[in-house]
């Protein structure tokens, strides 16, 4: 069998939400940078485990006028 799909991963916090916010510059569905995105394939294990804890303390950021509707969406996708 390929180990390739043996291999023990975290899975990418990707939600399908793919939005850049302008001013805070995170996605508005996984609060991941643009380089934390593209590096993502490259990262260790311990890189992606600290990440993925540190992604929900970034939700505040996008706090404003639509933010409660772009979380409910994105908390509709993480549930499928």
């Amino acid at each position: 069998m390929d180990e390739v799909w043996k291999r023990d991963e975290i899975d990418s916090p990707c939600v399908n939400i793919c939005v850049m916010h302008r001013k805070a510059e995170i996605c508005i569905g996984c609060y991941r940078t643009i380089d934390e995105i593209s590096k993502w394939s490259v990262m260790n294990t311990r890189e992606r485990k600290t990440l993925v804890r540190e992604l929900p303390s970034r939700a505040g950021l996008l706090v404003g006028k639509r933010g409660q509707a772009r979380r409910s969406r994105r908390d509709k996708a993480n549930k499928i």
